[in-house]
């Protein structure tokens, strides 16, 4: 672009906000290639970097202690023993898992590390006489739409809060509403069709496969060790700990601003912490942790390269010719009408980059300078955000994590979308509804 884009610059207050009207146009001059082959090296000394950087440092912490986590058996274990607890009634089981599931991805920003787990809630839904799909919804579809559905996730609430300047929990009293609406959907969705397999089980989409899975289960449900009670409750007082700190950083205005680096710290005293509590060998700890922080470096090199775009285009001196063309198109035109071309632009870009931290890093040093000239608030912009890279992570095929999924339950792409199309439409309906009704307050 910077070969036929010509250069321009915006004035800014003293905030860094576009003052509107000033821009003004330069020539065209083209980066040397050498300065975009090593941009993403750069731009961790650039006036980005130490965002940048600590955004990376997030993640490599959160990927090694979720490791621990899941390796531990921590995580399983909780969600056996609430299943136990409530194994008298059925569908509230489910209805549990549910719950669990998408309070993990909105609270936690747990997705992938839930799909681990999905074999157990595809068992739990078989042993209780359901289905296999019962078990996809009520754990891939469940930790997805929780994902999406964010209160506090720091994969995509907080990134965006902490690059917008703005509290983590600003405007969460409107992403609690559409997360009680999401699960109240999700909720219907699986008794209805609990409810029709419970008179017919041959309607279910996955019938022949459910029966031979039903010939081959040796797991037990309820089976337990003799380390099950310490990792419960060291599983049960790190979920605590994480809330009482999201509490805090909400009500203490002093520490608001430090969220991520707070969030990050205690993840990591608490994941290790309760992994200590949960294995004999102390050392297989550190081991976990090790491999999750090893297992993130794809995903850092490919924040570092997302962040490298705006770098080459602030060095090529045509970012504000870029925000310019946008601004002149958007402007005049209803808020309603920019955040839903927003909201596409997102969706659009899921296709090929699944990871909702490096389009953060690409998108929104971009979106948000457009969106306060435009009068869209950062509170818009963060839920615009987070419905649009989620939801759609379990239909878009070119999704891993999705065809990772249906390749452990044994379900076909077919199946899941015959299955699944009905609630991806609502949750579309409801998507669009909490963002006009956003934009309209104003949030």
């Amino acid at each position: 672009l910077s070969y036929f884009s010509p250069q321009g610059h915006f004035l800014r207050d003293d905030n860094g906000v576009i003052i509107p009207n000033t821009y003004e146009k330069g020539v065209v001059q083209g980066i040397a290639f050498w300065k975009v082959l090593t941009a993403p090296v750069r731009v961790f000394f650039s006036s980005d970097g130490l965002t940048v950087l600590m955004i990376c440092l997030f993640l490599l912490v959160m990927s090694g202690v979720f490791n621990v986590l899941e390796k531990t058996g921590a995580i399983k274990v909780f969600i056996q023993r609430m299943v136990k607890k409530f194994s008298n009634k059925k569908v509230v089981v489910i209805l549990l898992c549910v719950l669990i599931f998408m309070l993990f991805g909105s609270f936690f920003g747990m997705y992938e590390e839930l799909i681990t787990l999905l074999p157990l809630v595809v068992i739990c839904a078989l042993t209780l006489g359901y289905d296999t799909l019962t078990g996809l919804g009520a754990c891939m579809m469940s930790a997805c739409f929780g994902f999406s559905a964010a209160i506090t996730n720091p994969f995509s609430v907080g990134l965006v809060s902490e690059m917008a300047k703005v509290d983590i929990l600003d405007g969460v009293w409107l992403r609690l509403i559409f997360f009680a609406l999401i699960y109240l959907t999700i909720a219907i969705f699986l008794v209805l069709h609990i409810k029709k397999i419970e008179k017919n089980p041959k309607k279910s989409l996955s019938y022949l496969l459910d029966e031979e899975k039903r010939k081959n289960l040796q797991f037990d449900l309820f089976e337990e060790g003799v380390e099950d009670d310490k990792k419960f409750k060291a599983f049960t007082i790190f979920f605590a700990v994480q809330f009482v700190v999201l509490v805090l950083i909400a009500t203490v205005r002093a520490i608001s601003s430090l969220a991520i680096p707070i969030l990050a710290v205690t993840f990591l005293l608490g994941g290790i912490t309760a992994g200590l509590f949960s294995v004999q060998s102390k050392k297989d700890v550190f081991k976990y942790l090790l491999n999750g922080v090893v297992a993130m470096l794809p995903g850092v090199a490919l924040i570092a390269i997302a962040s490298s775009v705006k770098l080459v285009m602030a060095e090529s001196g045509i970012i504000d010719t870029i925000m310019n063309a946008v601004i002149n198109a958007l402007i005049g035109n209803n808020k309603f009408v920019c955040v839903i071309l927003i909201y596409f632009l997102i969706i659009f870009l899921q296709i090929f980059i699944g990871s909702a931290s490096a389009k953060i890093m690409l998108i929104i040093p971009i979106i948000m300078p457009i969106c306060q000239v435009l009068g869209i608030s950062p509170a818009v912009v963060i839920l615009t955000y987070c419905i649009a890279d989620g939801f759609s992570d379990v239909i878009i095929p070119t999704n891993p994590i999705l065809l990772i999924g249906l390749s452990v339950a044994g379900v076909s792409y077919g199946k899941w979308v015959k299955w699944t199309w009905k609630i991806q439409l609502i949750i579309f309906a409801l998507s669009v509804g909490i963002l006009a009704f956003a934009v309209s307050i104003p949030y």
